[in-house]
Parts: structure tokens; C-alpha cells; sequence
């Protein structure tokens, strides 16, 4: 599976899915958001079970602020439409996957 780019105006489709949702809320020239990425990008290759989106703090500040993103890396899932778990700095692929588990 692809990740998704999630803006405003995709946002409550990737919302509604019916598959766990990951997102990734970063910036381009954070650092440990790089490190970060491609475990994301990883997880969404090998676990088509879940959505996997990618949020720029930068061009999407509104979403990032309903999401109260105060420091970057975030990490957000949800099921069912709620938030469920929410963690903030670099993890590892083992910590993300145990997030969604």
C-alpha cells in the first residue's frame, strides 16, 4: 500500500477508512522526522492492513493544530475515526508497530 499525501480536503476520507490509520505529521527540514520516514514508508509496503498518511505541519497547520501537534515527529492512529494513540519524537519500527497492534 501507498501512503497518502493527507490534506483538508482528503482528510475525512482517510478519517473514515475502515483500516487502522497511521499519521505521520512532519516537516521537510526536521531531522528526526527523516529518520522517521522511511520506517513509515516501510510499514506502509509491508501492511496493507493499515492506511498510512503523511501530514506536512507546514502546508497543513490546521490539521496539525486539531491534532494539538506541538512537536514533530507525531505519530497518530485511529480506529474507528478516534484517535487511540498519539506519541510525539522518533520511534522504532518495533515501538510504531505495537502502536497499531
Amino acid at each position: 500500500m501507498s501512503i497518502i499525501n493527507v490534506n483538508k480536503s482528503n482528510f475525512e476520507e482517510v478519517k473514515g477508512s475502515d483500516k487502522p490509520v497511521l499519521l505521520d505529521f512532519y516537516a521537510d527540514w526536521c531531522g528526526p522526522c527523516r529518520m522517521v520516514s522511511p520506517i513509515v514508508d516501510e510499514i506502509a509496503r509491508e501492511n496493507p492492513q493499515y492506511l498510512v498518511g503523511k501530514i506536512n505541519v507546514d502546508t497543513e497547520a490546521e490539521l496539525a493544530q486539531s491534532f494539538r501537534v506541538l512537536s514533530i515527529p507525531t505519530l497518530v492512529v485511529m480506529k474507528g475515526g478516534q484517535v487511540v494513540k498519539q506519541s510525539v519524537g522518533a520511534k522504532s519500527k518495533a515501538e510504531i508497530l505495537a502502536m497499531l497492534g
